[in-house]
């Protein structure tokens, strides 16, 4: 799974984790963080092993149709 931040559209976000610029950001109630590719992937191997997916999914209200 890559992310790609859209062409000519600049990242002022840096990874939370480290230094690297964001490649995905995400927002809830005001609050925007932004995580490189190889933080994004260690946080969703997190939650998945952790079970938090399946909450999260609720919360987001995944629709798989």
């Amino acid at each position: 799974m890559r992310f790609r931040w859209p062409e000519g559209v600049p990242s002022l976000m840096q990874c939370h984790y480290c230094d690297r610029t964001a490649d995905l950001t995400v927002e809830k109630d005001g609050v925007r963080v932004g995580l490189c590719e190889e933080h994004f992937q260690h946080r969703l191997e997190s939650l998945a092993d952790a079970d938090a997916l399946a909450d999260l999914r609720e919360q987001l209200d995944i629709d798989r149709a």
